[in-house]
């Protein structure tokens, strides 16, 4: 049987810190679009899944799935092992990546070289999706790969309620830096020194953390949709972060006497 690797997002409205983040405009287009503009240019993924609640809040979603031609699954709301386990099942894959809806940068050719480095590696569970064992990844630009098997047997033996609403909880735990489960072989890989940036975070789950994506977007995507990392870097570097010191100079000044 032929190997199948299936990119599940996952996404929902309800989201506790920012509620319906998923819709929320990004250049013009809603956030989970923009995710899923992305992560069709990589190669390694041969299907692409939006895995969301199956409750009458999250039919904008579907309707999003629809717009941007994915597929789509439907199920528990709080229990993601359950969803991406009978996503990946309805889907026939063999390897599931694994990326929030609330990533809007997902850098293609990262997703790919982390699903590359999993296979060579035989790996039951990789991540560049955040700083791991130093690797140096700006959090948010890439993937959590896992084989179909380990996460049928978490999803078969584990019934604590955090580890089932946190997938990665049942491999490895990013805050600690350590591997949950020895039955598991986990590993990631080295970040380009080009955008070794763990210090960047890219993901969105505040207001404050949205309001800084957008203007990410609203200047690099009309530049150029296809945006690296790397442009993302010398935006923060060059724009962003000037700008930013200037106004701070600013306003110190103003209550300076």
């Amino acid at each position: 049987m032929n190997n199948k690797t299936v990119l599940i997002v996952q996404a929902r409205m309800g989201s506790t810190r920012l509620p319906g983040k998923s819709l929320m405009k990004l250049a013009g287009e809603p956030l989970i679009g923009r995710l899923l503009e992305r992560v069709k240019r990589c190669n390694m993924i041969d299907e692409i899944v939006l895995a969301i609640p199956n409750t009458v809040s999250n039919n904008p979603l579907e309707t999003l799935a629809k717009k941007y031609d994915v597929s789509l699954y439907r199920g528990s709301e709080n229990d993601l092992v359950d969803r991406y386990y009978c996503a990946a099942k309805q889907y026939c894959a063999n390897l599931i990546c694994r990326l929030p809806g609330d990533n809007p940068v997902p850098e293609p050719s990262e997703i790919d070289r982390m699903v590359e480095a999993h296979i060579k590696k035989d790996n039951n569970f990789s991540s560049n999706l955040s700083e791991m064992f130093n690797n140096g990844y700006p959090d948010g630009i890439g993937v959590e790969v896992i084989d179909f098997f380990s996460l049928e047997k978490v999803w078969k033996t584990h019934v604590n309620e955090e580890m089932r609403e946190h997938v990665h909880l049942n491999f490895f735990n990013y805050s600690e830096q350590r591997i949950v489960d020895s039955r598991f072989q986990v590993g990631t890989v080295e970040c380009p020194e080009s955008f070794r940036r763990p210090d960047l975070i890219l993901d969105v789950n505040t207001i404050e953390q949205y309001e800084f994506i957008s203007e990410l977007y609203e200047y690099l995507y009309p530049r150029n949709p296809e945006f690296h990392i790397i442009d993302i870097i010398r935006w923060y570097d060059d724009v962003y972060m000037k700008r930013n010191f200037s106004k701070l100079t600013r306003r110190n000044n103003e209550f300076s006497y």
